[in-house]
């Protein structure tokens, strides 16, 4: 299992400075997270879940259906590891495959509490968890803080806009 950190473009590397739009802030933050390798949009999800999940948890699993979710959380635990993380760039990358396309007819808020689960399950050990000492680019780094100094409306709107345009919409051309 290899992580790599890879940037997503030197263009963005002189950090990000929004205007007072909040629409801007969200519409560059989640233009940045699309830009970033896939692993280090996972580690995003991961790190924002883990250190934000507390005030993302109610927004995510109050509105979703988070039982349709189930069936698909519970077949990613019973894979070994190296088949959960390839599950999880596929879903990140929208490549077609079964999970991905069985994720893509999910809501909006059940794919965001999807994640928020999948960070749960990492944390207690029955999904394959960030590796130790695993370094994030600086863009994905940045991207993080930026997201951080968000207010909540916006981090769930740019959460809920890079996790919808994961996995494949089974009914689209």
């Amino acid at each position: 299992m290899t992580f790599t950190s890879d940037t997503a473009s030197t263009r963005f590397s002189g950090g990000f400075k929004y205007g007072i739009q909040s629409g801007d802030a969200v519409a560059a933050t989640t233009a940045v997270f699309k830009a970033l390798s896939v692993d280090d949009q996972l580690a995003v999800l991961w790190y924002a879940y883990t250190e934000m999940g507390r005030s993302i948890t109610p927004a995510a699993t109050g509105a979703a259906r988070l039982q349709m979710a189930e069936g698909l959380l519970n077949q990613i635990k019973q894979m070994s590891h190296p088949e959960q993380l390839e599950v999880m760039r596929d879903l990140a990358a929208q490549r077609n495959t079964p999970v991905s396309r069985a994720y893509g007819i999910f809501s909006v808020n059940t794919k965001l509490a999807f994640w928020y689960e999948l960070s749960e399950l990492m944390v207690k050990g029955f999904v394959i968890p960030v590796p130790a000492g695993y370094q994030i680019s600086r863009d994905g780094a940045q991207v993080l803080e930026t997201l951080k100094e968000l207010d909540f409306g916006q981090q769930i709107t740019v959460l809920r806009k890079v996790v919808a345009d994961m996995g494949v919409d089974p009914l689209a051309d």
